[in-house]
């Protein structure tokens, strides 16, 4: 699918990522802003549902086409890609802010999920390399494999989140207690777990009107600048450099065609494993300004990509993309599960929202900064 019949390279690990993103960040700008209204579980599952049906349809665009690509097929994955971004919008902001209100250990699961689910990846795409590589349609197959299995795991989501999650005991209680702070957008999810509306009233009425006042959007975004810079100078950087600089601008190696692949994978793999480096209290980094300071610090791998990918072999490369992952998935968890604390419910679940929002905020700036390491390489 890389090159079409009017001779031009798509550079889709770039376009279809700058296409995802707007889509993305514009749903769930609206989703944020009407928040404390959205019955959440409606939200979510809508998001889960969106996934499953672009995953399948991707395959069926496939196999209509019997793989043969061109620039229609590449107009129809970039509109599934669209749909990706809308779901992204209302399954990533809705989850943390969720979670936002429960345990800070919650938002670390889910955000490890995350990077879980590109490592996954990662692994089924070097799997499919190594089986298909020397057959005819080798990655056609390979595609087709991936997506059968994301498709069923998609499907796997949307029947947790309808049946599971809500009736998990630990999460009924937190959804009660947020409802009795006032939180409008629990019902839904409270009534698929058995919890009904006099449930949550009687408390409401037990714990007085004051805890029903929340703080506004606005005045939230005020006293947690700072966290929502930070999400956004994390992923401006990370995207910036990967995936498409590490797919297309690091040079020819002895790994050959492995070689981005490989790239991509360790950094999958280093930025799960940031995302469990905080559960180990001593190491997790709470002071604010010792954020900032450490975020900003971390731009100081642009220089070190470009003169690595100019000058440096493959081993100081590899280990500059595990250095960006495992900062990566440290840095945002430790932002994520620092800033919700002393909210009650529904300002948690509002500032998670917000908090997203500035964190695909980055991911935008940071896809649409990635074509800068194109300037003067002809395109």
């Amino acid at each position: 699918m890389g090159a079409s019949f009017l001779g031009i390279d798509y550079h889709p690990s770039r376009v279809l990522t700058l296409i995802y993103q707007p889509f993305a960040l514009g749903t769930l700008a609206i989703l944020a802003y009407n928040e404390a209204k959205m019955n959440t579980r409606k939200r979510n599952l809508f998001g889960y549902s969106l996934f499953f049906i672009s995953t399948l349809l991707v395959l069926v665009l496939d196999l209509a086409t019997s793989g043969k690509g061109g620039l229609g097929t590449f107009i129809g994955i970039c509109a599934i890609s669209g749909a990706f971004g809308v779901a992204d919008a209302h399954v990533q902001g809705g989850m943390i802010g969720d979670l936002a209100y429960m345990l800070p250990e919650f938002i670390q699961s889910f955000l490890a999920g995350l990077a879980a689910s590109g490592v996954l990846t990662s692994a089924l795409r070097l799997i499919t390399k190594a089986a298909f590589e020397n057959s005819k349609d080798g990655l056609r197959n390979g595609a087709i494999l991936f997506f059968s299995v994301s498709t069923f795991f998609e499907l796997l989501c949307v029947l947790l989140y309808a049946f599971v999650f809500p009736k998990l005991p630990i999460v009924k209680y937190y959804r009660a207690k947020a409802a009795s702070e006032g939180s409008k957008t629990v019902a839904g999810d409270l009534a698929a777990g058995g919890v009904f509306k006099h449930e949550g009233s009687e408390t409401k009425s037990k714990h007085g009107p004051e805890h029903v006042e929340r703080l506004n959007n606005k005045q939230l975004l005020l006293q947690n600048i700072d966290y929502a810079i930070d999400l956004f100078l994390i992923y401006a950087l990370t995207l910036s450099i990967f995936p498409g600089f590490l797919s297309e601008d690091t040079g020819s190696h002895s790994l050959g065609s492995w070689y981005a692949l490989v790239l991509i994978a360790m950094y999958n793999v280093w930025d799960l494993i940031g995302r469990y480096v905080p559960l180990i209290k001593c190491l997790k980094l709470e002071s604010r300004k010792g954020l900032m300071l450490v975020i900003l610090l971390r731009f100081l791998l642009i220089p070190a990509f470009y003169f690595t990918a100019k000058y440096g072999d493959q081993g100081w490369m590899i280990m500059l993309t595990s250095f960006l992952g495992l900062s990566n998935g440290y840095l945002t968890v430790c932002v994520l599960t620092s800033a919700p604390k002393g909210y009650k419910g529904p300002e948690q679940n509002a500032l998670g929202n917000l908090l997203v929002l500035f964190l695909l905020g980055g991911i935008f700036a940071g896809v649409t900064l990635d074509w800068l390491w194109l300037i003067g390489k002809g395109w």
